[in-house]
C-alpha cells in the first residue's frame, strides 16, 4: 500500500475514533441501492489503451459523526472491454473491484436538499482478466486519492434519492504475455456517476 494510502486510512480511523456520534444526531446509518456509471479518463505509457464505459448496480454505506460529517463507502464491480494501440490489440474483458471510503461534509440548510462534498481514498482490486486464447494479461492493484460531489433530497425522516459525481485515480502495471509481451503503465482515473435511492435509519 502506498504513503498516501496508508496515511488516508490511518486519518480515518483517528477520526472515527475521536468523533463518536452525537446523541442527538437520530440516524447514524445510511444505504443507498442504485446505478454507477463508470467511465474511465484512460491514458497508458507507452502503449495507448481504450477501455469501455460501463454501467454497474452500486451500494453505498454512510455513517454520520454528526448531522454534517460523515464518512462513506461505495461498492461495486465493474467488467470493462480493453483495447490497446489504437485497438490494434484486443486485450479482452477485465473485472475489478473498486472500493472508495471517502469523508464527507454536508450542508443540512437547504431545506429537503442535501448538498455535499468528500474526499477520500480507493483501493482497486483487479479480480479476473479474460484475454484472447495464447494471450495473458496481468493487472496490478491500485491505491489512489478520490473527490465526490452530491446532493442527497429527503423525501421523508428515512427515505431520500441521491446523486453523487467522484473522480477516482486508479493507476496499475498492465504485463501482457504470450503471443505478445510488453508492459504498460495505464492511468485509468474514472468519473463515477452515481443516482441511487436513500435510506436512513
Amino acid at each position: 500500500m502506498s504513503k498516501f494510502g496508508a496515511a488516508a486510512i490511518a486519518a480515518f480511523a483517528t477520526l472515527a475514533l475521536a468523533q463518536p456520534a452525537q446523541a442527538d444526531v437520530l440516524d447514524n446509518f445510511q444505504i443507498k441501492f442504485g446505478v454507477s456509471g463508470v467511465l474511465p479518463d484512460e491514458n497508458g505509457d507507452p502503449i495507448d489503451v481504450s477501455i469501455s464505459d460501463e454501467v454497474v448496480p452500486s451500494l453505498q454505506i454512510e455513517y454520520f459523526f454528526n448531522d454534517n460529517v460523515s464518512a462513506e463507502l461505495l461498492c461495486c464491480v465493474a467488467t470493462h472491454d480493453v483495447t490497446a494501440a489504437s485497438g490494434a490489440i484486443d486485450l479482452g474483458e477485465v473485472t475489478h473491484f473498486p472500493p472508495t471510503v471517502t469523508l464527507k461534509y454536508r450542508w443540512t440548510d437547504f431545506g429537503r436538499f442535501e448538498p455535499y462534498v468528500g474526499a477520500g481514498v480507493n483501493f482497486t482490486a483487479f479480480i479476473d482478466s479474460e484475454p484472447p486464447a495464447g494471450r495473458h494479461v496481468e493487472y496490478d492493484s491500485s491505491v489512489g486519492p478520490a473527490l465526490q460531489a452530491g446532493v442527497d433530497y429527503r423525501l421523508n425522516e428515512h427515505w431520500g434519492l441521491n446523486f453523487d459525481v467522484r473522480r477516482i485515480w486508479i493507476n496499475t502495471d498492465v504485463t501482457i504475455s504470450g503471443d505478445i509481451n510488453a508492459t504498460d503503465e495505464v492511468d485509468i482515473n474514472p468519473w463515477v456517476v452515481s443516482t441511487a435511492i436513500a435510506y436512513r435509519f
